[in-house]
């Protein structure tokens, strides 16, 4: 059963790429009955993980060579289960969702081949029972996203924006490859459980690294987490690999939904889960972790509060949401990290379907400067909305409250100075958080109408294949939550249970119900209250105020709105390097040195060729005479010699 998983959206992959151009629109049906028929196949197996079931095992021996083996297998343990029925549930929803968004398009075939075989990729990266085959999924997950941001490739932007995820990955994906290769050089095998195993034997143990003219030693164990944690920061568009993910809302609304929720970027934080016996034996890998997360969580929230495009700052909550999650992976709290993870998965993926309804009734139209009072001409993408605007900020008792404020509670209560740096870090994105998610929603759903006219006679609320996911979505970030309730708000922390056989390292406990414990939550939600607020009081009560502190801002204010430029400073350093080196490489080098050589070589030869052939006259006397001339020029040489 656990082999159909994965392999269902693969067949309606294969079915709708060969034959997308007969079936058409009923390409949607194949491909939302195999990822529907996986989704049920999850559940089912969640299901028998509960009741105490647990699978690991070879379905295909693919490479045996000496030492190295590589196989096909499934690992299926709490976190598999769970990170299987959340991505089969939220794909389920957006290919359903992608119906209505997609009618009309003429790529509506290959819009669901590319979304089944996501679905696929993701399934195989979290399914797999060793780090090659995770590798696999990690790189078709690359692959899919590239395809799907890329999908309007007419576009330039979108194919820019492209190109733009494919090569900030690869730089990722190097360190990732690094550091899988050096962990089977380390422990001559890529099975989890050989390689968790087998970690307390090189605890200790030194990695000599050559460095120009000396040779550093180097903590193996350090070595080994810090490079698979160089692939989770591009993948998980952490700083400073996160320049391709507010990009990437070049591609249509489902594709951004299901990269921000369900895929792609989720990938870092699971591998990182994963391999959390290695991760457990560093403290310095840990902190290294920690502290980019923290300040990723805070830098991308200062540039969300300035961005007009909705989709773009729904991005920038997503980078800034992730660095929630490597914030608690840092502070070895893996349980909070992945509850996040699936509570953002539905709230996030709701964002952005509801960003998408926006835009299907705005015509296309994404910048909220003019949007306004839509709340009454689409209520129920309004209305569902604001749900998943209100778990986001933290609000209780909706999803994200119970899953941020335990990272929170667990950074406040690591009893260090670091865990305090990283509590202060995340109080204050959430501050954040809360002010640009409503900034939002009152640019958007409130105040007077900024619709152009044109725009204003098509407004609609949009299809029920696309409401209906709507409405799915926003009851699972209502009640998400609840798995997580802990004990100190009379709930026994279910999720924190269930996954802690995964997580025997971690540094978390569950705790007890404590009046300190109660009391930060009530600080979280004062944080939020406070950025809703204030939310409130500039677009709502002074919508004036905002240009006029931008004015009086200036230079701050352009420089968050330009995402702190970035982009710039990417540019300056390594992508117009790159092209007047590429250009000299063309001019000179290639112009010159390769053509010239080849060029000359040719040149050479025709110049003696043509000087030659005026001895080859065809008459036979010439020929005569120069075969005389030799013989008189050879004898001459040894007589007189």
């Amino acid at each position: 059963m656990h082999i159909l998983i994965p392999l269902l959206p693969l067949l309606a992959f294969v079915v709708n790429g060969l034959f997308g151009k007969w079936l058409k629109t009923r390409a949607a049906a194949v491909s939302i009955g195999a990822v529907a028929g996986s989704c049920v196949l999850s559940l089912i197996t969640l299901g028998r993980v509960l009741s105490g079931e647990t699978f690991y095992g070879t379905v295909y021996e693919w490479i045996s060579s000496g030492d190295f083996r590589a196989s096909i297998g499934f690992n299926i343990d709490p976190l598999t289960a769970a990170m299987i029925a959340m991505v089969t549930l939220v794909a389920s929803l957006i290919h359903i969702y992608s119906i209505g968004y997609m009618h009309g398009d003429k790529g509506f075939a290959r819009f669901f081949a590319y979304l089944s075989l996501f679905t696929f990729s993701m399934l195989i990266l979290v399914m797999a029972d060793n780090f090659l085959l995770l590798y696999v999924g990690w790189e078709a997950v690359g692959l899919c996203s590239y395809l799907l941001i890329g999908f309007w490739y007419e576009k330039k932007s979108a194919s820019d924006a492209g190109k733009k995820a494919f090569v900030v990955n690869r730089i990722g994906d190097f360190g990732f490859g690094l550091g899988i290769m050096l962990i089977f050089y380390t422990f001559r095998t890529l099975d989890y459980h050989e390689v968790f195993g087998a970690v307390q034997t090189i605890v200790g143990q030194t990695l000599s690294i050559p460095l120009y003219v000396t040779t550093i030693q180097a903590d193996l164990t350090t070595v080994i987490c810090l490079l698979l944690f160089v692939g989770a920061v591009g993948k998980s568009a952490q700083f400073p690999l996160h320049v391709w993910l507010p990009d990437a809302m070049e591609g249509p609304t489902p594709v951004s939904a299901l990269i921000h929720a369900a895929t792609m970027v989720t990938a870092g934080v699971y591998m990182v889960a994963r391999a959390n016996p290695l991760f457990s034996e560093s403290s310095t890998a840990l902190m290294v972790v920690g502290c980019v997360g923290g300040f990723t969580a805070f830098f991308a929230a200062t540039i969300g509060l300035a961005q007009n495009d909705i989709k773009r700052v729904l991005a920038y909550s997503t980078v800034s949401q992730l660095g929630y999650m490597f914030l608690a992976l840092g502070i070895g709290a893996y349980t909070a990290a992945i509850f996040h993870l699936l509570t953002h998965a539905f709230f996030k993926a709701l964002l952005f379907l509801g960003s998408g309804s926006v835009i299907h009734a705005m015509s296309g139209e994404q910048d909220m400067r003019k949007m306004g009072g839509l709340r009454d001409k689409i209520p129920w993408t309004y209305g569902t909305f604001v749900v998943a605007a209100l778990a986001i900020s933290g609000i209780p008792p909706l999803a994200g409250f119970f899953s941020k404020d335990e990272i929170l509670w667990q950074a406040y209560s690591h009893g260090t100075n670091y865990g305090a740096v990283l509590y202060l870090l995340g109080a204050s994105a959430a501050l954040m958080t809360a002010f640009y998610m409503f900034r939002l929603v009152f640019m958007t759903f409130h105040g007077k109408s900024r619709v152009e006219t044109k725009a204003a006679r098509r407004l609609h609320e949009s299809p029920w294949s696309m409401v209906g996911p709507l409405v799915a979505l926003a009851v699972f970030s209502a009640i998400a939550g609840f798995a997580g309730l802990p004990e100190a708000w009379g709930g026994g922390n279910w999720i924190h249970h269930f996954l802690g056989p995964v997580f025997g390292h971690g540094h978390e406990a569950a705790g007890g119900a404590t009046h300190l414990e109660r009391m930060m939550a009530g600080v979280s939600v004062v944080i939020a209250l406070a950025g809703i607020g204030l939310a409130a009081f500039m677009y709502l009560v002074s919508p004036w105020l905002p240009g006029k502190l931008a004015s009086g801002l200036g230079g701050l204010y352009r420089a968050v709105l330009n995402k702190w430029y970035m982009d710039e400073i990417y540019d300056f350093l390594f992508v117009n390097p790159g092209k007047r080196f590429a250009t000299f490489l063309w001019e000179f080098v290639d112009a010159w040195v390769i053509d010239g050589i080849v060029n000359g070589t040719a040149g050479t030869s025709n110049f003696f060729g043509e000087r030659i052939r005026k001895f080859h006259t065809g008459h036979v006397e010439n020929y005569a005479l120069f075969m005389v001339t030799g013989v008189v020029i050879i004898l001459g040489f040894y007589l007189f010699a």
